[in-house]
């Protein structure tokens, strides 16, 4: 009877089976980037010469370089100077106090998630592989199983989509692999009992701590986009290991019409860094910089071996020179023995040839040419060249350079969007409870923010001459910012508070002209300097106005009995107000000056 009810599911055996030749299609297609993806984990582990080895030089030394490894981690720093922050803005009115509490939300939740560590590893994969993936999951075991969101990075190397798509979304099916203990699984799943024989293989990076996969198997996740009786394509999830299914979402009478998520996207997000065509994977630096690497690698070996044989003494010795070899080969003796005569026949010194300064210059050249292709410059990592000594001169070179890490850090920060987009997705279907996050305020102090799914839903609209509108889901933009700046964007942006103050911008009686010369600037944060010069201005005029009516309460003071010590007293007052103006407009980035 169980089996009976197994075949009568939506998703049974049958269609696992035909789950599992659609991977096996899938990865005979990415075949070709498995191969590369591998590859390039030994290359940035300096360790390629695995598969580079000579047959001709068996067992010599075969040196590897760090170029490619420091301009990879240089852009890794990069990457995390600029660690993002989202921003979200309604698109309607009334939508603006759940964009203000999202604001303030999203950034705990990223931090609960570990998202810091994270964006790392994403990094990490992307200028390593050419691809950083990241998931966004609904984990409902998370807080004692109220649930909450799980953000993970993801390997390439066990993602299997359709070959020639651009978009993962276009992907009818996509394959998540991973390998998990057998006995664990068993515990889990009672339905797996008798299958422990492997039907998937996956492939594996090359490790040097000989790792055993005899007690794992090949879990699958297996995600597909399906159309409803309305048409409209819902996401669905399978979990698959060893040809047996262990759950499925149209098995379970909760999703079988709903589907996984309401967004109907796959839970993953791509960030290429070079983009090809006809792939939602991109190539990364390795791909670009190997060869000159190799070259570099191969001539080090070379001038290597110049070094260590021109380093030794060596001979040419013929068999009737009649010369004691041993005693020759004992660098520890003073006398060697020889029978006969010595002559420049049988006997002479075999020198080898030294550098030449021309190969050290190409090798030097092939360096620099390593450095251009990968954009690392001495002057992005804070060296000099050139007799450049001024701080200005080596503050414009850097920012002139970092242009590539600039465009690497806007590809991020898109993905980050739409990130962030699959988050408040999930918070919609997910938050049903309402939720208290702590947040830090402007001032530094600690605020207890409450929020549920209630602000995201679907509102009705206000029916409009008798007829109903049907409802609005709200909908919300997401602009990506830096939240923890480079120490030269601080430094910069610092000077320039400084030139604004220097130049008067804060004075309340330059509020005019301070607007005039800021609406022409652009700068982080102009904006919310421009609001504060604004601000003064209007400080400005209210403390004139103010101080000529305490002027005229002064004088109408003096003139009535008893009235001169009130008249002081005003006037006191009235020499305060402009301290209080220079106080309060002496605040920078909405943080006060204390």
């Amino acid at each position: 009877m169980e089996d009976t009810r197994a075949e009568a599911l939506p998703i049974g055996a049958a269609e696992a089976a035909a789950a599992l030749q659609t991977l096996q299609r899938y990865k005979a297609g990415k075949a070709a980037l498995d191969k590369r993806l591998i590859d390039n984990e030994l290359w940035f582990r300096m360790g390629h010469w695995k598969n580079y080895r000579d047959p001709l030089m068996p067992g010599k030394a075969q040196p590897s370089s760090g170029w490619l490894f420091n301009s990879i981690a240089n852009k890794h720093a990069d990457a995390m100077d600029n660690y993002p922050e989202p921003m979200v803005l309604p698109r309607a009115a009334d939508d603006q106090a759940t964009a203000q509490a999202l604001s303030s939300v999203l950034p705990v939740v990223l931090e609960q998630a570990d998202y810091e560590q994270v964006y790392s590893d994403v990094w990490w994969r992307k200028l390593k592989q050419g691809t950083g993936v990241t998931g966004i999951f609904w984990d409902p075991a998370a807080r004692g199983g109220l649930g909450d969101i799980a953000v993970r990075s993801v390997n390439l190397l066990m993602l299997y989509w359709e070959p020639g798509v651009q978009d993962i979304q276009d992907s009818p099916d996509l394959f998540h692999l991973s390998l998990e203990d057998t006995a664990r699984l068993t515990a889990q799943y009672p339905q797996l009992a008798g299958h422990a024989a492997g039907v998937v293989d996956v492939p594996r990076y090359i490790h040097e701590d000989g790792q055993t996969t005899a007690n794992k198997s090949v879990v699958v996740d297996w995600y597909y986009k399906r159309p409803d009786e309305n048409g409209k394509l819902r996401l669905h999830y399978c979990k698959l290991c060893n040809g047996v299914v262990l759950y499925a979402s149209q098995n379970d009478p909760a999703l079988a019409a709903r589907g996984l998520y309401d967004h109907g996207k796959y839970p993953f997000v791509f960030d290429p860094l070079f983009v090809e065509e006809d792939s939602p994977a991109g190539f990364g630096y390795i791909d670009v910089m190997k060869d000159c690497q190799n070259a570099i690698d191969r001539m080090n070996h070379a001038m290597d071996e110049n070094v260590l044989l021109a380093s030794r003494q060596r001979y040419v010795l013929s068999d009737t020179a009649g010369v004691n070899e041993e005693e020759l080969a004992d660098l520890s003796r003073d006398i060697v023995h020889v029978v006969g005569r010595l002559n420049d026949d049988s006997f002479r010194p075999l020198q080898t040839a030294g550098l030449q300064g021309n190969s050290l210059s190409y090798r030097n050249s092939r360096i620099e040419e390593l450095k251009e292709i990968s954009g690392n410059r001495d002057l992005t990592q804070g060296g000099t060249s050139g007799g450049v000594t001024a701080a200005s001169a080596i503050a414009a070179l850097q920012e002139a350079g970092s242009k590539l890490s600039r465009d690497m850090l806007k590809s991020a920060y898109r993905a980050f969007a739409r990130q962030c987009y699959l988050i408040i997705e999930l918070m919609r279907q997910f938050y049903d409870e309402q939720r208290v996050f702590r947040i830090t305020g402007q001032r530094g102090e600690s605020e207890f923010v409450p929020f549920s799914a209630q602000g995201l839903r679907a509102k009705p609209m206000p029916a409009v001459g008798g007829v109903e509108l049907g409802s609005r889901e709200p909908v919300f933009d997401i602009v990506v910012s830096a939240a923890k700046k480079s120490t030269f964007s601080r430094l910069s942006q610092n000077e320039t508070a400084k030139e604004c103050y220097k130049l008067g911008f804060f004075d309340p009686a330059n509020a005019d002209a301070a607007l005039a010369a800021l609406e022409m600037m652009d700068f982080e944060g102009v904006e919310k300097v421009r609001a504060r010069v604004r601000q003064n201005g209007t400080l400005a005029q209210q403390l004139v106005q103010l101080q000529g009516q305490m002027a005229r309460l002064s004088a109408a003071l003096a003139q009535q009995p008893g009235g001169t010590q009130a008249a002081q007293d005003t006037a006191g007052l009235t020499a305060q107000l402009p301290v209080a103006a220079a106080a309060r407009a002496m605040n920078w980035n909405g943080k006060e000056v204390k």
